[in-house]
Parts: structure tokens; C-alpha cells; sequence
């Protein structure tokens, strides 16, 4: 099965953003698929703004991109944009990192107002980035997310079936199988 890196681009450690990501990196996993989280977050604030591409967490971010054979990219929505945090990385990666990569597209937000932020800020740059497919993404409403006092998370109905189908997109595109967790949100 296929290596796929999932980028969590929220600067938040109790991100919706991020706790979605995991919960469908649980998806990928059961598929058959090897997933490598990455939280931007953690690597130092001074070597993405400082933009030193020898720092070695930088190095193994750019490694983990390019061993990859997709990447599912997730972003709080701010301004109607991905985050600063999210363009900070991608900003370091090669300019043609994603070439021959797949790649879903994921964000949540506050308002329905931001919907587009995939479309029209996000997937512009993946593409410029050289990345071979993009799947249809999806876009989350914060409501939609709860997390429980045990840390478990629940994703809304409508919201959960449409995250499987992209999912599911995503790990067909890559080759894996998608039956094993057909019925499961």
C-alpha cells in the first residue's frame, strides 16, 4: 500500500483540524495505508520564519514529503485562507515537492463563508507545487467537530459520510482499498 504524510496546519495543540486529520489517518491506517502524521506546529517557529531550510526538522519534513506517495494537507480556515503557519512550510518545501504526488485537500472552519478556501486558496498552490492528482477536498464546519472530555471525536452525520467518501477518494487514487470501512464515518 501506498506512504501517505498528513499535515495538520492548525498552530493549535487542541485542534479540531488536527484531531480530524488523526481520525482519518485511523481510516487510511485500516485501509492498508502506512500514515506519517505531521504537525506543523511542531516544528520551531524560528525555522519556518527564519526560513532555515538546514534546520533538521525542516530536512525531515522535506524528506517525509518526498518519500510520500500522498499527502493529505488539513488547515484551519483564517481570512478565508489556509494558515500562515501551513504557508510557512510549504513555503520551505522544493517547489515541485508534491510532483508525482496525491493529494487531498482538507480544512475546517467557523462559517460556511469560507467553503471556498480549498478551491481558491489551498488548491492553486498544491497544483503549483507540481502535485499529480487532487482529489476533491472537503471543508468542515467547527460545529461539526466534537470532541469529547476523553479526548474522542465525533464528526456530524452529513459531515462524516461526505470526509469517508473523500477519504475513500483519495486511497482508491493511491490504490488501496476501500471496502473495509465502507459502513464506518
Amino acid at each position: 500500500m501506498a506512504t501517505i504524510v498528513s499535515v495538520s496546519g492548525s498552530p493549535s495543540a487542541a485542534s479540531r483540524t488536527q484531531r480530524l486529520l488523526r481520525h482519518l489517518d485511523a481510516r487510511l491506517t485500516a485501509q492498508g495505508h502506512e500514515v506519517i502524521p505531521l504537525d506543523v506546529r511542531n516544528i520551531p517557529a524560528e525555522a519556518l520564519l527564519g526560513a532555515d531550510f538546514r534546520h533538521p526538522e525542516v530536512v525531515r519534513a522535506t524528506a517525509l514529503v518526498e518519500q510520500a506517495d500522498g499527502v493529505v494537507v488539513g488547515t484551519p480556515v483564517y481570512k478565508a485562507a489556509y494558515s500562515g503557519l501551513l504557508k510557512s512550510l510549504l513555503d520551505l518545501l522544493p517547489q515541485y515537492a508534491l510532483a508525482g504526488k496525491t493529494v487531498l485537500p482538507l480544512a475546517t472552519g467557523g462559517s460556511v463563508a469560507h467553503v471556498l478556501a480549498i478551491d481558491y486558496a489551498l488548491r492553486p498552490v498544491l497544483s503549483s507545487m507540481g502535485a499529480a492528482h487532487i482529489v476533491p477536498g472537503w471543508f468542515t464546519l467547527d460545529t461539526d467537530i466534537t470532541v469529547s472530555d476523553d479526548g474522542s471525536l465525533a464528526v456530524a452525520p452529513g459531515s462524516a459520510q461526505a470526509l469517508a467518501q473523500v477519504t475513500d477518494q483519495f486511497s482508491t487514487a493511491l490504490g488501496g482499498r476501500t471496502t473495509l470501512l465502507a459502513a464506518t464515518g
